[in-house]
């Protein structure tokens, strides 16, 4: 058995997009609209795994659009994407200084919540060992659910 996917749907891609790729990081591998079943299909990999994803399909989040209108709610339902970072604050302070609320701060140098703007909860978690505590990080609360 080997993981593939999560699949999340998505109310507006454009703004998914935004969020996963040009804040978050993620890379777009692939993606095949279904006109007949009206809906499109956007694959997301991790930097690190982008390549092997285009060729053995590596895990990556799969964006289901569906394009006629309907209404999404309990992303906390869903429970979490989790993505290893290399600096858990230069991520957080990239990922406020583009906008994005973040949620659970890495007080511990360890782990971060942020969401998505369809209300999917991501974990970063600091690759290796937790950094050391550092400020703003270690006294900063917690904004909204996560």
């Amino acid at each position: 058995m080997r993981y593939l996917h999560s699949m999340i749907r998505v109310a507006d891609l454009d703004a998914t997009l935004d969020f996963f790729v040009n804040k978050l990081g993620l890379v777009e591998v692939r993606r095949a609209d279904f006109e007949a079943g009206r809906f499109t299909l956007v694959f997301l990999a991790a930097p690190e795994d982008a390549e092997e994803a285009k060729v053995t399909r590596a895990p990556v989040v799969e964006l289901t659009y569906n394009w006629d209108p309907e209404e999404y709610d309990g992303g906390r339902n869903f429970g979490h994407l989790a993505y290893e970072v290399p600096d858990i604050y230069a991520t957080c302070q990239r990922l406020m200084d583009a906008g994005v609320v973040i949620n659970r701060p890495p007080r511990d140098g360890r782990m971060a919540f942020v969401r998505s703007p369809d209300g999917i909860s991501i974990e970063l978690l600091q690759r290796g060992d937790s950094l050391s505590a550092q400020e703003p990080w270690a006294s900063m609360a917690n904004t909204g659910s996560w």
